[in-house]
This record gives structure tokens, C-alpha cells and sequence, in this order.
């Protein structure tokens, strides 16, 4: 039976080749582009499922709302992870990290720059399920200057893991003693690990400093206990070990901030969620997002019902070619429901050509979808396990549902009206049809908005006034490897031609700063005078450098050697400490009075995610960064020539020497956005092509029921455009209908996601009517192809069976 299904579906779709071509390489480019989902989304959700007790796993947050001042970090006090476990049985164990951007490592004559760096408690191997591959666990970490490898790394320097109890040289000044090395943590973790130092070598690591948060906390309940339990303990042990050192520093205890609106305390995460759920701005390596995740999803969704209704609707427009053949069916005796099996039997058959189709589609688009998405995305045994399931399922059910509806409509032709040529009604009876075709009309336009307002958010971001100036400026890195010569090659570099301003200092505006300090308006820290406050250390030339401008007062001065005791703040911090006028007001940081000498206008630091927070800057030399604003036509000799100074400075010989340029720096913030935004584009654009086949569909369809229609009209005098503007005014309705239920959707959806955004654009009405326009263009376009072939045919050939 099945052979003789087999037989009459695939003559049936070799004597349409075209039009048989168009319904399977629709049905193949929505199932590749589900396909092409189902792996980016699987690839996110994996994030951190390495772990072995994940489940019981959590990092500790801080989130303090103290005196209209907000900190929300990943960091915690050295002490906490320690008397929780001491305090509560439930936790069962705790780990601390104490990250670093990067690491200088010498190779030879060389020194590399290489990222993964961190201080860590020895529980660190059990915590993230790390598998040592060449030493012992237990002790690699319990030495100061002991070091653990990543396998790469092992590779990369030593070409060996066999290097236990050799020595590595970091940082030009330390040796470091290899205690062992460590499988590559997988690609889908929320950290990586490269190097591992032992957190005996940091002091402070054991300092009692309940109000200093440097340390990334995570730590294990043991089974049963739960994350509420763990809030709990943490409520406890702040108030135990915080409030003391919290109301000498700021005036108030924790029930004062509350009655205030305030809070003080830390929150948990689970590990597996931190990828997608975490939204602090200082995560150490780019996150993700689970509303893009859902939107996906959504669209994966969306793409595969798209594709079913134009297959429904593919095969419906077949139907006139295949009426007479239902009618001599029935007549010899065949049922309904062996006519409804074989149509069912044919659509399976023709979705199992389309899923083969679209198996090589997605293998040729994965080199693309890596490129969009920076991930290595592939299809491997592993994967197959359930990729294969699925994709019989999905074979199963999309032909299923796909043919379901011109299955059970051809088997109920009636042979008489069939075989006397007398089809069944037509296209603007059927609500079913209409149904499907203003969903995909309503989706199309969804699409369109969708794509537009990313656009413009994007190009939004890329283009606001920011309060500095990023063009032109280039970012040197390892400058801090200058020690004492960095003063000198600052002076030296700005001496060449072209560069007309540098600095030096601990962070950029490109950068999300977490250095918070703790000012007071007051000597006596009185209650509500004490803040916490973004401080950046910057040195005279700052400001200039970077186009940042005073909006009262002055900018520090090299002439001025008391300026090193002095202050700026930006707009939102003299808001924040309620001063219209500064003159004469001074901040406490611990007993150092400082007076405030200017206000600097606001400038948006790190991420437009989030407001602009209060700021102080202080005056000094600091090393960690430095930036030169270039004006030159030839920008590579420029660097070139600094590169030469670079190099020229004692003992930096095989330094590494590199740099960015801000603008660059600025953008790489929103890789995730802007990866977000291309893959959801490329889905948008091949959704777009799957409804205009459908459109086509359903064209085909109108003009086959309506041959005789037209044939009268043209021999009564009609023109072809006449018959387009007809076939046309159908579909127009549909996308009227469309429209109505798309915009309010759309507007939603939208301002839901633009929420994530601090500075946001405001949905124009614009995008609503180029989505509509575009549509309609679209559609116009489809149809004239159809419907002027449809009314240039000879009514005579149209009124042959008359």
C-alpha cells in the first residue's frame, strides 16, 4: 500500500516540477530555518550544564539601594562564603574568585596577553566540576605562587601537559610554580578558566571587611536545602556580620534604610541561569538573553506555521488539476477516507522531500548562522541523539498538518459537479483560506516591525550624543607594564604629529565601571548624609582627551598640587547630593576631607542598558589605561611610531603591544544586540520569502477557480489591469484585516523588549506604515505575476469547455 502511495506522489510531483519545486523548497527553507533555531537555542540553553551539581549551585549578588545610591554587582565580602558553610550546615560547600581582565605570560623571548585569569579557593576544581588531567586537586592551589594550566594553555606554552612542578613567568616580575592542569572548560560556561592562582597570596582575602565588596561567591546547598533557605541565611549573616560596620560607615542599620525605602543585602542566582537571567552589567564575559531566546522561539514557531499553511495552501491551488481525477475516483468506487490517506500519505511523502532539502539548507546556512552568532554551532553524534527524533516527528506532524486540509477537502469534491466541471467554491467563500492567509499577512508585518525597530534602536545606540567623543581615539593596552616609564612615553607620544591629546587612568567610558567608594556630605556621617558613589581615578588631561565638557567650575590643573585632595562630580551625583551650588561644599571619604572643585556634564559609561549613575572623580597617575586622540590621514605610521616608543622603554622589549580604537571598543558592547539583530533579521527576510510563496499559492488558486470569470470579462472588454486590480482587491482586504490585528501586537511586543534599554527610541508611527507598505508591495509584486500571466491568456482557450 505504502508503494503505491509512494508511486502516485511522486508522479504527482514530477508532472508539476515547478510548481511542485515551489511547495517543497518552501516547506524546506521554514523546517531549515527551525532547524537552524533549534541549535542556537539548544546552544544557549547548555550553558553551564557541565557543571555536575548545578542544581544546588548559586553565585551571591550584592544589591544595595543606600541613600538614593544603587550598586548591583556579582561581588561579595572575602568572608561571607565562610561563615555561611560555618553558620548553616544546609551549605555544603563555597568557593571564592577573585578575576582579573588579563595576564601577562612570557614564551621565550616573547610575552603574551592572555585572558581567564583568577585568584581561587581550592574548592574551585569540585565547584565547576573542573577535571584535573595532571596533579592533585587537593593541593594544587594551597601554596602562594602555585598556578593551575587549562589543557590549552599547557599546550599553547609548553607543549606538554606533563609540566607539573615547572615554573611560568607572569607578569614580568613572578614565577609561578605549576601544580597542575585542567581540562578546557566547555564553550557553553558563563566563565572560563585559563589560569588559576592560589587565593592564599591575597592578604585581603582574610580581612574582616564586611563593606568591601571584591569577591565572587558561589556556594553549594547540600540536597533538600533551597535557594529561599539560602536568601534566608544570607538576610541573617547580614545582619550578624554587616549591620555594625554598615551603621558606622553610612548612620543607618538595615531597618533604617528599609523605613527609608532602601535596602542592603545580597541576593542569589542559580549558575545555570546566569547566562541567560543575569542582568548586572559586570559579568565577566558576555551574557545572553532569555527574551531573545523566546522571541526565537516565537519565530521558529511562527516560520514553521507559515510554512504548513503554504503548503496547505499550495496544494489547495493544485486541487482544479486534480478534481476530475477525485470524481473517477469516487465513481469507481474508491471511499473518502482511502482518498483522505493517500492525500495524508502524499503530503508525508513530500515533507519527508522537503525535510531532506532542508537538512543540506541548514548545513550549507551553519558556516553563516556561526558568523552572525559567534558561536562554533555544529551538527555532531551527540546532537543527532535528539535531532533525529525530531526531525521524524517533525516530518511526521508537519505533513500531517499540512496536508490535513487539502486531503479532507479534495476527498469531499462531488463526483457529479466534479466531472460537469463544477468545482467547489471559490476563494472568497472559504474562511478557512482566509483565515490562514491573513495570519500570514499578520506575521509578515510583525516581522517587518520587529526588524525595523531593531534597526533603529541599534542605529540609535551607534549614533547618540553620548557626552564624549570616541571618534578618532586610540586605545592602548599592557600599559601598565610602562611602570615608571609610562609618564615619559605619554609625554613622547604626544609629540607626534597627529596626536593632539592622551591620558592616562584606571578606566575608559567604554568600559562599565564598578570601582564604588563611600562619600559623606558630612565629617560625621550623619544619617542619610552617606552615599555610595562611582569613582573614577583620571589624571588632568582627561576630560580634554575625551571631549568631556564642565558644566560649572573647573577641570584639574597641574598647577595646582592641592588638586590631588580635591573632587569633580558629574550633574547626577550633584542631584544626588542636592547641590545646586557647590561653592564651598566638601565630601568625607573615611577621614580625607575633599573639596569639590567643578561639575562635569553627564557622559554615558559602559553599556545604554542602564542610566547614567552618580559619579566623583579623583585626580592622580595611574597607569591601567591610556587613550590619544589622533588627527592624521596616515593613522597606521602614527601607530607605527608610537609602537617604536612602545618597544624603545626599558625592559619592554617582546612586550605585546596593542590597542583599539574606542569607537570599536564602544560597539563590541552590543555584540549581543547586534548579533541578535542580523540572525533575527536573516529569519525575518526568509519568513518574508516563505509568505510571499504563499501568496503566489493562493494567486494560482483564485485565477485557476476563476478562469471563466476572467475569460467573460475579456471577452466583454475588460483590460488586464482591470483583472489584476480584481484579482488583487482580495488580498489588499486581507491585508487591511492584517494590519488591524498586527499594530497593537507589534507596538507591544516591541516596547516590551526596548524596556531592556535605558535610552530607547520611540516607536515611530513611520514603521507602522513602511511595514504596510512593504507588504503590499510584496504582495503586489506576487500577484502581478501571476494574475497579469492569468489575464493575458486567450478567453477562448478559458471558455473551451462551454
Amino acid at each position: 500500500m505504502f508503494k503505491y502511495y509512494y508511486k502516485i506522489a511522486t508522479r504527482n510531483l514530477w508532472r508539476n516540477k515547478a510548481f511542485s519545486a515551489i511547495t517543497v523548497m518552501g516547506l524546506a527553507i521554514g523546517l531549515a530555518t527551525c532547524l537552524l533555531i533549534a541549535l542556537f537555542v539548544t546552544d544557549e540553553l547548555k550553558y553551564d550544564a557541565y557543571i555536575e551539581k548545578a542544581d544546588r549551585t548559586y553565585r551571591i549578588n550584592a544589591d544595595f539601594l543606600v541613600n538614593g545610591s544603587v550598586f548591583r554587582e556579582r561581588y561579595s565580602p572575602a568572608l561571607l562564603g565562610g561563615v555561611l558553610q560555618q553558620d548553616f550546615p544546609q551549605v555544603e560547600k563555597y568557593v571564592r574568585l577573585l578575576q582579573h581582565d588579563h595576564i601577562l605570560v612570557q614564551k621565550g623571548d616573547q610575552t603574551l596577553i592572555e585572558d581567564g585569569i583568577c585568584f581561587a579557593d581550592s574548592t574551585v576544581f569540585d565547584m565547576f566540576s573542573l577535571q584535573m588531567i595532571a596533579g592533585n586537586p587537593v593541593t594544587a592551589l594551597r601554596a602562594p605562587k602555585s598556578i593551575v594550566l587549562s589543557e590549552s594553555m599547557a599546550m599553547k606554552y609548553f607543549n606538554s601537559i606533563d609540566i607539573v612542578g615547572k615554573s611560568i613567568h607572569t607578569d614580568n616580575i613572578y614565577d609561578y610554580t605549576i601544580t597542575g592542569v585542567i581540562k578546557d572548560v566547555p564553550s557553553q560556561a558563563h566563565i572560563h578558566f585559563h589560569f588559576l592562582k592560589a587565593m592564599a597570596e591575597q592578604e585581603y582575602s582574610r580581612e574582616p571587611q564586611w563593606m568591601a565588596d571584591n569577591f565572587t561567591t558561589y556556594v553549594r546547598l547540600r540536597p533538600g536545602a533551597t535557594q529561599e533557605q539560602l536568601n534566608g541565611y544570607l538576610r541573617i549573616a547580614t545582619k550578624k556580620y554587616m549591620e555594625d560596620q554598615l551603621r558606622k560607615l553610612t548612620g543607618s542599620g538595615l531597618a533604617d534604610l528599609e523605613k527609608k525605602g532602601g535596602h542592603f543585602g545580597y541576593t542569589t542566582i542559580p549558575v545555570r541561569k546566569i547566562h541567560l537571567y543575569s542582568d548586572l552589567v559586570s559579568e565577566q564575559e558576555p551574557s545572553g538573553n532569555i527574551q531573545y531566546i523566546y522571541i526565537f522561539i516565537i519565530t521558529a514557531i511562527i516560520i514553521l506555521m507559515i510554512a504548513c499553511v503554504n503548503f496547505m495552501n499550495l496544494s489547495t491551488a493544485r486541487s482544479a488539476g486534480r478534481a476530475k481525477e477525485v470524481g473517477l475516483r469516487k465513481v469507481m468506487g474508491s471511499q473518502r477516507s482511502s482518498l483522505i490517506i493517500q492525500f495524508l500519505a502524499e503530503s508525508v511523502i513530500t515533507s519527508c522531500c522537503a525535510m531532506l532539502i532542508a537538512i543540506v539548507i541548514a548545513a550549507l546556512l551553519l558556516p553563516y548562522m556561526n558568523d552572525l552568532s559567534g558561536k562554533s554551532l555544529r551538527i555532531t553524534v551527540t546532537s543527532l541523539t535528539w535531532l533525529l527524533p525530531l526531525l521524524l516527528l517533525i516530518v511526521v506532524v508537519v505533513g500531517l498538518l499540512a496536508g490535513s486540509y487539502p486531503a479532507f477537502f479534495l476527498s469531499s469534491f462531488e463526483p457529479v459537479k466534479v466531472l460537469k466541471g463544477k468545482l467547489s467554491s471559490g476563494f472568497k467563500s472559504s474562511w478557512l483560506r482566509n483565515s490562514l492567509v491573513t495570519f500570514q499577512f499578520v506575521t509578515a508585518i510583525l516581522l517587518i516591525v520587529g526588524t525595523l525597530v531593531i534597526y533603529h534602536q541599534l542605529s540609535y545606540i551607534r549614533n547618540k550624543q553620548l557626552g564624549y567623543d570616541r571618534q578618532q581615539v586610540l586605545v592602548l593596552g599592557n600599559t601598565q607594564s610602562l611602570w615608571i616609564h609610562a609618564k615619559g612615553f605619554r609625554d613622547d607620544v604626544l609629540k607626534l604629529p597627529g596626536v593632539t591629546a592622551g591620558t592616562m587612568t584606571n578606566t575608559l567610558p567604554t568600559e562599565a565601571n564598578t570601582n564604588t567608594n563611600v562619600y559623606s556630605k558630612d565629617a560625621a556621617r550623619s544619617e542619610g548624609q552617606v552615599m555610595g558613589i562611582n569613582e573614577w581615578y583620571i589624571d588632568t588631561d582627561y576630560f580634554a582627551t575625551l571631549g568631556i565638557k564642565m558644566a560649572s567650575g573647573r577641570n584639574f590643573s597641574p598647577d595646582m598640587p592641592t588638586d590631588t585632595n580635591a573632587v569633580i562630580i558629574n550633574e547626577t551625583a550633584a542631584r544626588l547630593l542636592g547641590y545646586t551650588d557647590f561653592t564651598g561644599k566638601y565630601l568625607y571619604r573615611g577621614d580625607q576631607k575633599m573639596p569639590v572643585i567643578g561639575i562635569v556634564k553627564d557622559f554615558n559609561a559602559g553599556s545604554l542598558r542602564n542610566k547614567i549613575p552618580p559619579a566623583i572623580f579623583t585626580l592622580g597617575e595611574f597607569t591601567a589605561r591610556m587613550a590619544f586622540r589622533v588627527n592624521t590621514t596616515d593613522l597606521q605610521q602614527t601607530i607605527s611610531k608610537i609602537e617604536q616608543l612602545y618597544h624603545a622603554r626599558p625592559m619592554m622589549q617582546g612586550q605585546p603591544f596593542t590597542y583599539s580604537f574606542m569607537d570599536d571598543d564602544f560597539n563590541r558592547l552590543y555584540q549581543s544586540e547586534e548579533r541578535t539583530g542580523k540572525i533575527f533579521i536573516s529569519f525575518a527576510i526568509l519568513a518574508i520569502v516563505i509568505a510571499s510563496l504563499g501568496v503566489f499559492g493562493l494567486i494560482t488558486y483564485a485565477a485557476e477557480q476563476r478562469t471563466k470569470e476572467i475569460g467573460i470579462r475579456k471577452v466583454m472588454g475588460a483590460s488586464v489591469s482591470s483583472i489584476v486590480a480584481m484579482l488583487s482587491a482580495d488580498f489588499i482586504k486581507l491585508i487591511a484585516l492584517a494590519t488591524v490585528i498586527a499594530v497593537p501586537l507589534a507596538w507591544l511586543l516591541m516596547n516590551k523588549w526596548l524596556e531592556n534599554f535605558a535610552y530607547r527610541i520611540n516607536i515611530s508611527w513611520v514603521v507602522f506604515v513602511l511595514s504596510i507598505l512593504l507588504m503590499v508591495i510584496v504582495t503586489l509584486a506576487t500577484i502581478s505575476i501571476k494574475a497579469i500571466r492569468a489575464a493575458l491568456v486567450n478567453p477562448i482557450k478559458s471558455l473551451r469547455s462551454e
